[in-house]
């Protein structure tokens, strides 16, 4: 199991890198600096997606981890090559449906005046920023969506970890731990 989220942590990990690397590497190159409002999209929304995915493997890997130093002789059991791909999917669903939040509230206002950023990256504040209408709605939601993330895969990775610093430390032997 451990080379299995492995795989898919590594996968997003480049993804993540490589949804941002070649417009910045074509504006270092270019004289124009810009981005299209499409492109735009479809970078935030990938950076978000392969973003959250990150914390979402990070807190499963936690969560083996746990089980195999907890019960190593029902980590097979427990964390099956099925329970596997379901924990994997569900970290991609949860991270799909929350880049979908993230996009549509950065980018779901009406824009007005030069719709330029000028960075190689969209990010949701200076995309918020050329947005006319009211954005203090969209604002909550993004911090309550990524608080959530953020939070919920970091108390996973936090009682992962002091239950398998709990474990090692209640072994009897030396040898053991």
């Amino acid at each position: 199991p451990m080379y299995f989220f492995l795989t898919h942590f590594s996968f997003t990990d480049i993804c993540y890198s490589t949804v941002i690397s070649p417009k910045m590497l074509v504006d270092l190159l270019s004289e124009n600096k810009t981005i299209s409002f499409a492109g735009c999209v479809m970078q935030f929304h990938g950076f978000a997606f392969f973003a959250t995915a990150e914390c979402h493997l990070l807190a499963v890997m936690a969560y083996d981890r746990y089980i195999a130093i907890h019960n190593p002789l029902l980590h097979m059991v427990v964390i099956s090559r099925c329970i596997c791909q379901r924990l994997v999917a569900a970290s991609y669903l949860v991270a799909f449906l929350s880049a979908i939040v993230y996009t549509i509230c950065t980018f779901g206002g009406s824009f007005c005046g030069p719709n330029q950023i000028d960075h190689f990256f969209c990010d949701a504040s200076p995309v918020l920023k050329l947005v006319c209408s009211d954005t203090h709605s969209s604002e909550i939601v993004i911090s309550i969506t990524v608080a959530i993330n953020a939070v919920g895969t970091g108390m996973v990775i936090l009682l992962s970890y002091i239950c398998i610093l709990h474990t090692v430390l209640r072994t009897n032997s030396a040898g053991s731990r």
